[in-house]
């Protein structure tokens, strides 16, 4: 049998490419993600098996060539209702910052944990990233009876509901990917002057060209992930010199507050 065409756009000639056959996966994927309804559906879900307090968890850096890993953890009071929030790769700067504001006058509990460059290049960065949400879970006060995860599940006794995309369909999970958002671009704002040369505060430790040609020019410092590509193809000058005293603070910066 020959190919349906369930469009409306004419069939591709032989040897051509369709109109979407030229969209790259990632705008294919973008396009999905703004086509999901972000709400209380697996809230009311978890509620409705007996769950009365509810953590989203969520976390963001983790395609991020420098820094830390963060995760956050929030329970919001039920049927909570705020317009616009959703996956935080999705917001403008300014909506992320709004939202997160909004966020943190409503929300029950709030929890905020990273896991340093030097880990993750020891425990990769899969491992670093559920280590980061497990901490943030585990400072919330209170504890959450149930939780609402990003697709993945932790090593801990509270239950739990893995969602595919579960920032773009839950507004808990979706809490938590700004408010992680919001806190490390606030992170690397801040290491952007420790560290200059690099542009941190605004591609926030990406990939970007700008991020890349630093790199070329100026080598990894010490908060880049020597594991990642293309910090692990440069020099690495750090690794047979020794630290002076006092040097290592400047290694894994941490600040767990929310």
């Amino acid at each position: 049998m020959g190919t349906l065409h369930l469009s409306g756009d004419p069939p591709p000639k032989p040897g051509r490419k369709s109109p979407s056959d030229e969209v790259s996966a990632a705008t294919r994927k973008m396009r999905l993600l703004r086509s999901l309804a972000c709400g209380n559906k697996f809230e009311k879900l978890a509620r409705a098996q007996g769950a009365t307090l509810i953590a989203g968890v969520d976390e963001v850096g983790r395609g991020s060539l420098f820094g830390p890993v963060v995760a956050a953890a929030v329970i919001l009071p039920a049927d909570t209702r705020i317009r616009g929030l959703r996956d935080s790769k999705q917001l403008l700067e300014e909506d992320r910052v709004r939202l997160d504001a909004v966020v943190r006058s409503r929300a029950i509990a709030i929890a905020i944990e990273e896991v340093d460059a030097e880990t993750i290049d020891r425990v990769n960065i899969y491992q670093a990233s559920r280590m980061a949400m497990t901490a943030a879970v585990l400072r919330l006060l209170p504890q959450p009876d149930h939780l609402l995860i990003d697709a993945l599940r932790l090593d801990l006794p509270h239950g739990q509901t893995s969602i595919i995309y579960g920032d773009s369909l839950s507004i808990s999970i979706a809490a938590a990917s700004v408010v992680a958002k919001v806190w490390r671009d606030a992170r690397m704002r801040e290491l952007d002057v420790q560290y200059p040369g690099y542009g941190l505060a605004s591609h926030k430790g990406y990939a970007t060209p700008e991020h890349r040609e630093a790199l070329r020019k100026l080598g990894p410092c010490l908060l880049h992930r020597k594991s990642f590509a293309p910090v692990a193809q440069t020099e690495l000058p750090w690794d047979d010199a020794e630290l002076i005293p006092g040097e290592e603070d400047l290694i894994c910066p941490s600040d767990s507050s929310a």
